[in-house]
């Protein structure tokens, strides 16, 4: 096939679409390829949010926005100024896909099903001259020999392909950065972020589903805190305050074995004394009272019965016979309740991981390497990760835009056509 040599993305995913559309759209020259190891593009897209897909989060100020990712956080604040959530939802409007806005922050499309995002990106992509090639896979990346020559990818079916510029983003593909570390790249070491805490302990036992809003939770062994709603699981702890936790904490956990003891305050920062003053004023007031009847604190009943349990206090005894050691007790459950974490789980198919290529080899106005000319990064191929809420895709729109931007301007700069099959 006789044409320019062509811009060719690598990972079918969020970012590698959004880089490519944005490439064609500003650049006809050269041919846009995206090429996918898998049969399945966009894999991600479809299972985020539950099958949803949580696009982006309604977080517009930009230093707010940064403090969601405990890796990238300083590289993508200039980068978010240029394309950010506002952005996001602009994008996909024009193309016809309306988004809304959650209690929480999260953002999906209205019809609250995935398949509209997956739609949206799969009839952009030919519309604006995009090619995608399923079941291609990457297996070896030859550099520019020269100044104006072209990048080399061998195929898994035995092809070479030429490219002028080339966009990594594969995601978390081992493989890949492997191949980006035999350039001479560093690869930050991949460890899991989200995850949730595998607990085996009888406090927990067929408490499975409950929600406990604003708990604080932390590793008494590290400085790792946070804060937020927690879900009691059948294995053990999750929602955000843990995911929170797992994603700040991912290579210290990690260093950890995730073998660690976690402490919560299950009415998230109130002091042990103010509980303490606040238990003995309700066991002067409702003296006649069993303690497990009510729960107090807004807990739910069945985890508020197995606290006071934990603390030796019986099922029907009464706030008037309740001891001075019971109660410390109850107030040292409620407010430092110690649990041992044994390892950990993936947070449903949201997996997301801690590391990739250094971020101070790569150039954030460009998303361009810095070691090489014409080859581009984004999405989790980077040392870039976020908290659970949109803030992980919002970084692939963001990166995949600006290095589709630059590839065009690239592509049309140093256009010459040219065989590239």
């Amino acid at each position: 096939m006789a044409s320019a040599t062509p811009v060719v993305v690598i990972g079918g995913g969020a970012a590698g679409f959004f880089a490519a559309i944005t490439c064609a759209q500003l650049q006809q020259r050269r041919p846009v390829l995206i090429l996918e190891k898998s049969r399945h593009i966009l894999a991600k897209v479809r299972v985020s949010g539950g099958g949803r897909c949580n696009v982006t989060h309604a977080c517009f100020d930009v230093d707010e926005l940064v403090k969601n990712y405990p890796r990238g956080a300083h590289e993508l604040i200039a980068p978010f100024h240029r394309f950010n959530p506002k952005h996001t939802i602009d994008w996909f409007k024009a193309q016809g896909v309306a988004l809304k806005t959650e209690p929480d922050g999260r953002m999906f499309p209205v019809t609250d099903n995935s398949q509209t995002i997956v739609d949206c990106l799969t009839n952009a992509a030919p519309k604006y001259g995009v090619t995608i090639y399923p079941n291609l896979g990457i297996t070896g990346i030859t550099p520019p020999q020269t100044q104006n020559a072209d990048w080399l990818l061998q195929t898994g079916n035995n092809q070479t392909i030429a490219a002028y510029c080339v966009l990594v983003a594969s995601g978390s593909s081992t493989q890949m950065w492997q191949l980006l570390s035999g350039l001479g790249h560093t690869i930050e070491t991949p460890v899991p972020s989200l995850f949730t805490f595998n607990i085996a302990h009888p406090l927990l036992h067929e408490l499975a589903g409950i929600t406990i809003p604003q708990v604080a939770v932390k590793v008494p062994q590290t400085k790792l805190q946070a804060a937020g709603n927690l879900l009691i699981t059948h294995w053990g702890l999750s929602g955000p305050a843990v995911l929170r936790l797992s994603a700040w904490g991912a290579r210290e956990l990690h260093n950890l074995n995730y073998r660690f003891n976690v402490e919560i305050n299950w009415i998230n920062h109130l002091p042990a004394q103010s509980v303490a003053q606040l238990l003995a004023q309700y066991k002067s007031q409702y003296a006649a009272r069993a303690l497990q009847a009510h729960a107090l604190f807004n807990l739910p009943l069945r985890l508020w019965k197995r606290l006071a349990s934990q603390s030796g206090i019986p099922e029907n005894l009464r706030w008037a016979d309740v001891s001075k050691k019971q109660l410390q007790q109850l107030v040292s459950q409620l407010t430092q309740t110690v649990l041992p974490v044994s390892g950990k789980s993936t947070f449903k198919e949201e997996f997301v991981t801690c590391g990739g290529v250094r971020l101070s080899e790569v150039n954030f106005k460009t998303m361009e390497s810095k070691l090489f000319p014409r080859l581009y990064f984004a999405g989790e191929t980077l040392d870039i990760d976020a908290i659970t809420g949109g803030f992980n895709f919002q970084a692939a729109w963001t990166c995949g835009r600006i290095a589709g931007n630059s590839m065009a301007q690239q592509a049309t700069a140093g256009f010459e056509p040219e065989n590239h099959f």
